[in-house]
């Protein structure tokens, strides 16, 4: 399913996970693809938290996700008392059955709005899907190649975004979407994102 099939009934709040803010910084045309979604988008306090330590290590994303805060493009999304027992519930237990703080805040809090969690890690992903299959979750790769985007952007500048995302943030991109992804920016170019499998840079 594409992020339009679930909006087609009624705006849900799309809660983003901090890959999806360094991916769509990278696009430097953040503000208007988000603007393009007839659905509000959130962050949680543990995603910035988590873009300030990256901050220590000259990256700037915690600074551009506040100016798209200033402008409204994001609200901020805090758990309450249900949510916090979910987050609680993704982050204890073995390694392999758990999240970092980022990824199981935002998972919470799209749950407890339900909403949709825009996630791109594939662990996070598979837990998700297992431990609440009724959660719609959609990934970067996804907005990227959504037809709000192509609508806000035109198709050139859509393609010139996700390769900026591929190349810039390195953006993850679930098996599902490889193919759809390459077929918008062009075997040659996918050669060059070294973010998306072997098989598909060395389809070119």
């Amino acid at each position: 399913m594409s992020l339009s099939s679930f909006l087609t009934k009624a705006p849900r709040t799309i809660v983003i996970d901090a890959s999806v803010v360094i991916n769509l910084n990278a696009t430097d045309c953040a503000a208007e693809i988000l603007g393009a979604v007839p659905s509000p988008f959130a962050v949680t306090d543990n995603v910035r938290a988590e873009l300030r330590f990256g901050s220590r290590n000259g990256h700037n994303d915690e600074e551009r996700l506040k100016a798209l805060v200033d402008v409204g493009a994001i609200g901020g999304a805090a758990l309450d008392a249900a949510g916090l027992a979910i987050y609680e519930a993704l982050i204890s237990g073995s390694a392999a059955m758990t999240l970092d703080d980022g990824e199981a805040a935002t998972i919470a809090c799209a749950v407890q709005m339900n909403g949709i969690a825009m996630i791109d890690e594939r662990k996070a992903r598979k837990i998700c899907a297992s431990r609440f299959g009724s959660l719609p979750v959609v990934s970067t790769a996804e907005l990227l190649t959504d037809g709000f985007t192509e609508a806000a952007l035109g198709r050139q500048r859509q393609i010139e975004a996700i390769i900026a995302a591929l190349q810039g943030a390195r953006m993850r991109v679930p098996p599902e979407h490889i193919e759809k992804v390459v077929g918008l920016i062009g075997a040659s170019n996918a050669a060059s994102c070294l973010s998306l499998p072997r098989t598909a840079r060395a389809a070119s």
